[in-house]
């Protein structure tokens, strides 16, 4: 048996397990220990678990709620440097992180366990749009846009969604309804988790694609499910910014 300490935080309901651990631990987590804690039945539940390494740089592991490995995550990333910064009792306010899609620089306003943050994501990259889809992109993981459709059932939109993910070797789906130049609300179903209250590198993704589109302007903000993320483009470079907040610390023990 393995007693883990972990801290479990959101970001506009996209939420997470953060471990924070020094640097040259030998690995613990695989992914059958994460889809188990993850587990909203019989383990604590989240969209995913997050691993923060602290040393002279900061690193961050993502695993998703099914065990497997996601390259980058905006609102996750938000929530990690808030629990790095937590754990260390830090006052920083920007701090560099490096993950899977490259070093990623998250800035963050807390007021004691809650506040906003921001994220330098990089660029969005073009892939070939398919058939029925806006557009396709990434932003470190695949994104597939689709203009929404009031009549379609969630069943429906699972089905067309695998089907899109499919042909792209796997990709999170969002069905994007354009409100107006500067507003846009999406609906998640993110690979690896299934239906999610937000994403942060969907609505990176939805922002690009109907900003090419010419749907709306540079700034955008995306009302995910679980709350509201901004945009801002500048060419194919993208900002994301949104809340980040702690929930509960959370002692777990592994049988």
């Amino acid at each position: 048996m393995a007693l883990r300490t972990l801290q479990k935080w959101h970001g506009a309901g996209n939420d997470f397990l953060v471990e924070v651990i020094e640097q040259g631990g030998a690995p613990w987590w695989t992914a059958q220990r994460a889809r188990a804690v993850c587990n909203r039945w019989t383990g604590v539940g989240a969209d995913g678990l997050l691993i923060a390494t602290v040393g002279p740089e900061v690193g961050m592991v993502l695993y998703n709620a099914d065990g497997s490995i996601a390259e980058m995550s905006g609102n996750g990333i938000r929530c990690l440097a808030a629990a790095v910064r937590r754990a260390t009792h830090a006052d920083w306010e920007t701090l560099l992180v490096h993950t899977d899609a490259g070093v990623r620089a998250v800035t963050l306003d807390m007021d004691i366990d809650s506040g906003y943050g921001s994220v330098a994501m990089g660029d969005v990259t073009f892939d070939t749009t398919l058939e029925g889809t806006l557009g396709v992109a990434k932003v470190g993981n695949p994104h597939v846009i689709v203009l929404d459709r009031p009549e379609w059932s969630a069943q429906e939109r699972e089905g067309l969604a695998a089907g899109w993910a499919s042909q792209v070797g796997g990709a999170n789906v969002e069905f994007v309804t354009p409100i107006d130049r500067g507003r846009v609300s999406i609906k998640v179903i993110e690979r690896g988790v299934g239906w999610t209250l937000a994403c942060g590198t969907g609505s990176v993704a939805t922002a690009a694609v109907c900003h090419r589109e010419g749907l709306t302007d540079g700034v955008v903000r995306v009302d995910n499910p679980g709350g509201a993320l901004k945009v801002e483009l500048d060419g194919d470079h993208a900002i994301l910014a949104g809340p980040v907040r702690f929930i509960a610390n959370v002692e777990w023990l592994e049988t």
